[in-house]
């Protein structure tokens, strides 16, 4: 299932818009458009449909952006490897243990020039979630996404990873299989790599889960994508012992783009299509890949050793403080 058949239930926030909608719809399938009289009406309705829209869209909270970035008619990894990417050829397992299906990647083309995808897959119906383990990925995830990205560092080619995860799967057998210490070297070995790397958060960018495949050169995200060390659930259960004050956990958390951008976490916003990504998956992988070509093109003159130690320097900079208090 793509993103166009996925079904698209709208949020809470989107019902003033569904409401226009409908009327527009029904008053377009009822009567003639050429009356003149329907045609007067049809053209204020569309002109209340953006007002609204853009009014909505243009205020959204940081917990509004959380519920775009899960929405199920999303696109994921693999959509973007049909609609970005010239080709795309799968590769599977971890050569230890398994194949887990809920990180994916492989050899690609973008514009014209081979690179590696490596991304976190969700499902669209129950099924496809249950295979890909809703994007929860297991430590023979992490180490096939290792083998993948030293696979493109021996060939010299530039490795494109898509986050878009909860979080890594805390179960049992994950925990048994040692998922810290997979996340844990892909972060050390991610530093060690000598080809360029562009990270994008096109979703959810749960916690380590998301940083075992983001540590990157350039990391960018979408505009209604989120990046946090934890859920916004997950830190309400802590703090407040209250999952419901979720809203409240994502406007502290500062984990939506824009809080990103401003504290030096992600390189740059994507914008999306009005409504979200799940609008128009088209337009959204059109401006994605060029995005992507972009940085890409600007990483390629730099040598190996730099681009190494420039990334390193990075993520070395990420998290000042400042404990000084303004003079009364």
């Amino acid at each position: 299932m793509t993103p166009k058949t996925a079904r698209q239930q709208p949020l809470d926030f989107e019902r003033p818009i569904m409401e226009i909608e409908e009327s527009l719809a029904r008053l377009t399938s009822v009567h003639p458009p050429d009356d003149p009289g329907v045609a007067r009406e049809v053209a204020a309705l569309r002109e209340r449909l953006g007002r609204v829209r853009g009014e909505i869209y243009a205020r959204l909270n940081p917990w509004q952006r959380v519920q775009i970035a899960r929405h199920p008619a999303r696109p994921y990894t693999l959509d973007y490897a049909a609609l970005c990417f010239d080709e795309f050829i799968e590769l599977r397992g971890d050569r230890a243990f398994a194949d887990d299906r809920s990180l994916v990647g492989g050899f690609a083309r973008l514009g014209g020039h081979p690179v590696m995808l490596i991304g976190h897959q969700k499902g669209r119906d129950t099924k496809d979630r249950a295979l890909r383990n809703f994007g929860m990925a297991h430590p023979e995830g992490y180490r096939k996404a290792l083998r993948l990205m030293r696979l493109a560092s021996k060939f010299g080619l530039p490795i494109i990873t898509l986050v878009d995860t909860p979080g890594a799967y805390p179960g049992i057998g994950a925990e048994e299989r040692h998922i810290a210490e997979a996340i844990a070297v892909n972060l050390r070995e991610m530093f060690s790599l000598e080809v360029p790397i562009v990270a994008a958060v096109i979703g959810e960018g749960g916690s380590g889960g998301a940083l075992g495949i983001a540590i990157a050169d350039r990391v960018l995200i979408l505009e209604n994508a989120y990046y946090s060390v934890i859920s916004p659930e997950g830190c309400a259960a802590i703090l407040w012992k209250n999952r419901a004050r979720a809203a409240e956990a994502a406007a502290a958390l500062k984990m939506s783009s824009a809080d990103l951008l401003r504290l030096g976490i992600v390189d740059e916003i994507i914008p999306e299509p009005p409504g979200g990504a799940h609008h128009d998956a088209t337009a959204m992988a059109a401006t994605l890949k060029a995005a992507l070509a972009r940085h890409l093109a600007a990483l390629a003159p730099i040598r190996p050793a730099d681009l190494r130690n420039q990334r390193y320097e990075k993520f070395r900079r990420l998290g000042p403080f400042d404990e000084s208090r303004p003079e009364s």
